[in-house]
């Protein structure tokens, strides 16, 4: 399978290609992501196309500047009644967010994308539904303080396959998909290529 670069510090992006045996290089687009999205609501993008916009964006970045090589970008959002909501920046974020999502169903939308020579040749974009079970603000309070900051800082306010999945009723879709990278597609699409 072809080697590829990840345009991502994601510690969980990485752990997800090297279990599934990808080799790649790591080299951070750097995209103040925070101002993209501010952008790209004002123009009116519902959560998806900002996912896909800014997955499109990383892996564009990296990829113009590393000719001949598969370049991948990959993010995700989570998508509230049509509003995005970004990972936090601090602990009371992180309870707002938690607070926000409370007996609720959302959607953690995850879009990757391939570039080579700076244009994008291959994306694709996944959606997962998650039904947030009913807490009181005590058991969320109890339950941030079960998670480290590295992982409510990487992983957004829940880690699915760790203390996060005790916060849902339900959950329809892939767990890659909902960790942040939708393996078993890109994997697919590489393996095309040999």
């Amino acid at each position: 399978m072809r080697k590829i670069i990840l345009a991502s510090r994601s510690e969980v992006r990485k752990q997800i290609l090297s279990k599934n045996n990808i080799k790649f290089d790591v080299i951070p687009s750097n995209l103040d992501e925070d101002e993209i999205k501010e952008s790209l609501v004002k123009e009116g993008a519902d959560p998806e196309m900002i996912s896909k916009n800014l997955a499109e964006l990383k892996a564009a970045k990296v990829s113009q500047n590393k000719l001949g090589e598969f370049v991948l970008g990959a993010d995700s959002v989570i998508d509230l009644n049509g509003r995005i909501i970004s990972k936090p920046k601090d602990r009371k974020k992180a309870f707002e967010i938690l607070k926000d999502l409370n007996g609720k169903t959302h959607y953690l939308i995850s879009s990757v994308c391939i570039s080579l020579d700076g244009k994008m040749i291959w994306n694709y974009t996944d959606k997962a539904e998650m039904v947030m079970k009913t807490f009181s603000e005590d058991e969320l309070k109890r339950y941030l303080k079960k998670v480290s900051d590295k992982n409510l800082f990487s992983y957004n306010v829940y880690q699915i396959e760790g203390e996060g999945r005790k916060l849902f009723d339900e959950i329809n879709g892939d767990t890659d998909t909902i960790m942040g990278l939708p393996i078993k597609e890109i994997k697919k699409y590489l393996e095309s290529y040999g």
